[in-house]
């Protein structure tokens, strides 16, 4: 049984997933891929940095403690940076995949537990509890989902959020 602020902050957390989901569906395998910043990320670099760097690392290896999920990532290269032989349904898939394992991580933990695995190159930064990885997170995940409103918008006018009046 989660806690009810646990259940607050995975809505939370939730919605900012489903909204970079959102956003991305329906694009094109090239327009997934397309840069459309100086800084040429594409879409589907940025949702596979949040399933590698942000659920992976935050939730399994930092959390859980479990290091062995990311000592494969420096071979793999920068997270953002998705090679063509990677198709865009298996980055799609695999940030599912780790939301799934995250949610386990979060619901298995209370929120005041201290984290496993601390990296040493934070070593002037730290999140002392769970709650504070969740909402670390949550804060990365809109973010990056305003980064891609506005990478959607630029392919093909496309909105997430559209208000009227």
């Amino acid at each position: 049984m989660i806690s009810s602020e646990t259940e607050t902050l995975l809505t939370h957390l939730n919605d900012q997933r489903r909204h970079v989901q959102g956003i991305v569906a329906g694009l094109s395998e090239a327009d997934l891929r397309r840069p459309v910043l100086p800084s040429g990320w594409s879409c589907l670099g940025l949702v596979r940095h949040l399933a590698l760097d942000v659920e992976q690392f935050w939730f399994r290896a930092v959390v859980a403690g479990d290091r062995a999920v990311i000592d494969g990532l420096d071979q793999a290269g920068d997270a953002w940076q998705v090679g063509s032989d990677l198709p865009a349904e298996a980055v799609l898939s695999r940030y599912r995949r780790e939301i799934d394992a995250a949610n386990a991580v979060i619901a298995a933990t209370p929120l005041q537990a201290a984290p496993l695995w601390w990296p040493e190159w934070f070593a002037d930064w730290h999140l002392r509890t769970l709650r504070e990885v969740v909402l670390h997170v949550i804060t990365e995940t809109a973010c990056h989902a305003g980064h891609l409103d506005a990478a959607r918008e630029l392919i093909d006018g496309r909105r997430w959020l559209v208000l009227t009046r």
